[in-house]
């Protein structure tokens, strides 16, 4: 099993192009990674990448026995999704990814029962509002919540999110209630903007009698957290487009109001991400089952309020 883990922290020096952070994606130092890979140049009697100070290369070498140390990967993950699918007793860990304010409301609250029924599946969760790369990052499952370009993944939609644009009436007692798109610009409303390193210009997309329209808005606030906008639209910062389960006790509360009502923001796609061959994954199959089944629970529940 060492030399398993030996070509494992190699692909993953490999792909991320540190050995400091395939360390900290497998989980040990730095030290023990470049380890690793020494015993395995001297294994094979070959330099597997060029080390300098500043970088780290692989050699013809290292890009064709990368190839082959992909395969034996693969299938070895394949041997081990055969053997659980037999026992019904999946193992192993689980790299999530999710947008913040999925990660916290629909899939962390219900980690817990799902290691209840699984106790040997552990999952590592990370939340952030940017994008993550699902290959070279080595998650198993990314939540996503938006319109999805033409990717190699495997998608799998779990719900189309409704958006809606508002503010509080302070705001709106301030500024006044915009109509459409073109009053967001032509008065230069203040908008509050989910920006992350990478994040592209501002721009909403409407919908407009002639189609979709990229409207470019402006404001003085941006951040990278989805609920820190939301809490600078109630204290009257703003308006915000957010997803409508996001803000739908606000809106019942009236702590905030739509606008722009004539322009509403297109709806966006809430899907699972995966790698083809993670789903063949027992583990993985599982997680996002579980996972799907109760977001479309806690979805309907956020916009519907609580049963009288």
């Amino acid at each position: 099993m060492s030399y398993v883990n030996t070509i494992r922290m190699f692909v993953r020096v490999y792909e991320l192009g540190s050995m400091s952070g395939a360390a900290r994606d497998q989980r040990t130092s730095p030290a023990v990674a470049s380890a690793r890979i020494s015993e395995l140049e001297k294994h094979l009697g070959v330099r597997l990448f060029n080390r300098t100070t500043r970088s780290l290369q692989p050699t013809e070498n290292g890009r064709i026995f990368y190839e082959g140390a992909v395969r034996i990967l693969e299938a070895i993950e394949d041997a081990e999704a055969a053997v659980m699918d037999v026992t019904q007793n999946p193992r192993g860990t689980i790299f999530v990814a999710a947008p913040l304010g999925i990660g916290r409301r629909f899939i962390a609250p219900h980690v817990p029962a799902f290691k209840d029924l699984y106790p040997l599946i552990d999952v590592r969760l990370r939340l952030s509002d940017r994008g993550v790369d699902v290959v070279s990052e080595g998650i198993d499952v990314a939540f996503h919540q938006g319109i999805l370009e033409d990717s190699t993944l495997k998608v799998r939609l779990i719900a189309d999110c409704h958006r809606v644009l508002c503010a509080a009436p302070a705001y709106i007692a301030r500024r006044g209630m915009p109509e459409d798109g073109a009053a967001l610009v032509r008065d230069r409303h203040d908008c509050l903007n989910l920006r992350y390193p990478g994040a592209k210009e501002f721009q909403w997309t409407l919908t407009t009698p002639e189609g979709p329209r990229r409207f470019e808005i402006s404001g003085p606030y941006e951040s990278d957290d989805g609920d820190v906008l939301t809490q600078w639209a109630l204290s009257g910062r703003g308006i915000v487009m957010k997803p409508q389960f996001e803000v739908a006790e606000h809106l019942r509360s009236g702590a905030l109001v739509p606008v722009a009502t004539a322009t509403p923001p297109i709806s966006v796609q809430l899907s699972s991400l995966s790698q083809h061959r993670r789903l063949k994954d027992p583990k993985v199959r599982l997680f996002t089952d579980y996972m799907a089944a109760r977001i479309k629970e806690e979805l309907r529940r956020a916009i519907d309020g609580p049963s009288p």
